[in-house]
């Protein structure tokens, strides 16, 4: 397999390394990821600026491209210029959080593999339920098995996988669930402060602990303990509105 790896932690974040070694064992890996951190950029791509690209190396070795991008650059990058075989596979991640509920419209993570899907090949996205002393392990080998599964098996056209693991020790995950979106966001707010020369700025924080009844929600799953896999997809189109919106004789 040829398969291509970003994220957005950047491409010298742990779980982009632990992603790397686990699918190596697969076939050949193309690495191409943001040159610092874009958490939370969403699909954005970069069209006002030029685009820069450097050979990152971790422990000595050779280990990717790093860009001046978004996630969604990145693979665009990749399968259109640096890359002289399409891949089978886009694999963006291992995220540190969640990308759970309505927040996988904001992740980087999850727009590197849309992009991918967009592009016409088979796209997962991997997030681990922490953001403190992260274990990658357990969501490397599962994203292993899950590729695996992904070359036998055929997604349709337009969607990809969205997977989140929780962050406890591999013998205590109970298994895996197929999944829905959770209708859950972050509770946000924006803490105002005056930098040394008295100008205001805000600075957003928040939290994410939403109640979710729905126990077939990815949330949910993660909570109970078990690993979530979401099939999404880039059509936002409300089709059962469309009649009622129709009728609105506009």
């Amino acid at each position: 397999m040829e398969i291509l790896i970003t994220n957005d932690d950047g491409i010298y974040a742990e779980g982009i390394a632990a992603l790397a070694a686990a699918l190596k064992k697969m076939g050949n890996v193309t690495v191409v990821a943001p040159d610092t951190q874009r958490s939370a950029v969403g699909h954005a791509i970069t069209l006002a600026d030029p685009l820069r690209v450097n050979e990152a190396r971790r422990n000595g070795n050779f280990f990717g491209y790093a860009t001046s991008g978004t996630p969604a650059d990145c693979v665009k990058l990749a399968i259109k210029t640096l890359m002289k075989k399409k891949p089978d596979l886009v694999v963006s991640g291992i995220n540190l959080g969640a990308n759970t509920g309505y927040n996988i419209l904001y992740s980087g993570t999850v727009s590197g593999a849309t992009e991918g899907a967009l592009l016409g090949i088979p796209s997962l996205a991997v997030s681990l339920d922490t953001f403190v002393r992260p274990d990658f392990s357990a969501a490397a080998a599962f994203s292993a098995k899950i590729a695996a599964a992904m070359k036998k098996h055929r997604l349709p056209a337009g969607t990809l996988l969205n997977v989140n693991v929780p962050a406890i020790p591999a013998s205590k995950i109970k298994g895996a669930r197929v999944t829905n979106q959770s209708r859950t966001s972050f509770n946000d707010w924006f803490d105002m402060r005056k930098d040394p020369r008295g100008q205001i700025y805000y600075w957003m924080d928040g939290d994410f602990k939403p109640k979710d009844s729905d126990t077939s929600s990815d949330l949910n799953a993660v909570r109970a303990g078990y690993i979530s896999i979401t099939p999404i997809q880039f059509d936002l189109t409300d089709y059962k509105f469309i009649t009622e919106l129709e009728n609105w004789k506009i």
